[in-house]
């Protein structure tokens, strides 16, 4: 007869041998590796030993990525650290990363403003571009969002608050929302003619690329200088990059460190419009920029013709790649200028037309060296 106590010691068993059994049996847990993301000393591809158009080849020599395991990353004392260290730790790249689908663009007055007069040229980056977000940032509402995004480096928020021109906070801006947010930068007098996903060649891996950059200069003529700053001058107009990109963090550093040194040395409030260019414009973002393409923190140098300057591009008329940057031809953001060997705004590599309204500037200094 089957009593409760037998019953109970029967159970027992049964399950003492269903759970040998089971653990027996059962697999081990599996171990996750988790992802690596590239140093950021190592992310940029090793240069060509001469800069070349770009064709399907990858780079030659490019640094192998030091493997580190990636998870929250612990807090550091900020307080010894440079401004530039300070902003590689807030803003970290990753150059494997998507370009982020944003557009920023500045002004007075926001498109749902009676008195916006950039209607058309607006528009076209919203219908060239669908499903990115599009944000035409006002000067009150840009005070905010520089606070809000680099709280953790308040000299940055007190440059940006001490610069004594509204050009030179247009032109910090650009740079500062690029290094913290990334996607694409252009002025509100630009038309957008295609979209940025054809702005890199199909044979450059979008993985290997942070930065897209182009020619706003390119003057073969005796009196250059007489109108521009450099030989060869990189656009600033507009700009697409991933975030933290070290151009942009090397840029922001040098407008802090200068604007707070003159803020101290009460000069500041001499910078007249003439100074821009050098200050905070073109002339400062070319300058960066060939550093750049010639640090050896970024590139091996080790198998370079010699360094890269002005003469690798001018004349070009297609893509060319150094390292993780791709620089565009002049007709890419200046068509139709009719000068410098810029074709019309219906060639394939015209993507951006401007319509250089120089708002900032007298009269007599908008469009210059157009009819000489």
């Amino acid at each position: 007869m089957l009593t409760f106590r037998r019953a109970l010691v029967a159970a027992a068993f049964f399950l003492t041998v269903f759970y040998l059994i089971s653990s027996s049996s059962s697999n081990p847990p599996s171990i996750t590796t988790p992802a690596v993301p590239k140093a950021d000393a190592d992310v940029e591809a090793a240069k060509h030993a001469s800069t070349t158009a770009v064709t399907d080849k990858s780079p030659s020599g490019a640094n192998s990525a030091q493997q580190n395991p990636q998870g929250q990353r612990p807090i550091q004392d900020m307080s010894r650290m440079t401004l530039y260290e300070k902003l590689a730790y807030q803003f970290p790249y990753d150059v494997e990363s998507k370009f982020p689908a944003y557009i920023w663009q500045t002004w007075k007055w926001t498109p749902a403003h009676s008195e916006f007069n950039f209607r058309d040229q607006e528009a076209t980056w919203t219908q060239q571009h669908p499903g990115f977000i599009h944000e035409v940032i006002t000067d009150k509402v840009a005070v905010h969002l520089i606070r809000l995004l680099y709280a953790s480096v308040p000299e940055v928020v007190e440059a940006y608050n001490a610069l004594p021109l509204p050009v030179l906070k247009a032109d910090f801006f650009r740079y500062l929302i690029l290094l913290a947010r990334g996607g694409i930068y252009s002025d509100i007098d630009t038309y957008a003619i295609r979209s940025a996903v054809e702005w890199i060649p199909d044979s450059v891996p979008k993985d290997a690329i942070g930065l897209v950059i182009g020619i706003e200069a390119d003057p073969d003529r005796p009196d250059w200088k007489e109108w521009y700053s450099r030989r060869i001058q990189f656009c600033q107009w507009t700009i697409q990059s991933k975030p933290g990109h070290p151009v942009l963090r090397e840029v922001v550093s040098r407008i802090t460190n200068a604007t707070l040194a003159m803020k101290r040395n009460g000069t500041l409030r001499g910078v007249i419009d003439k100074n821009v260019i050098e200050f905070t414009g073109p002339a400062l973002w070319t300058d960066v920029i060939f550093e750049y393409f010639n640090d050896k923190r970024y590139f091996d140098m080790t198998h370079s013709a010699g360094s890269i300057d002005w003469k690798n591009f001018t004349g070009m008329e297609v893509s060319k790649r150094v390292g993780d940057v791709v620089v565009l031809p002049i007709t890419s953001f200046s068509p139709g200028v009719g000068q410098m060997g810029a074709k019309d705004y219906d060639d394939p590599m015209a993507f951006v037309k401007h319509d250089f309204e120089g708002t900032w500037k007298p009269e007599s200094e908008r469009h210059i060296g157009e009819n000489k």
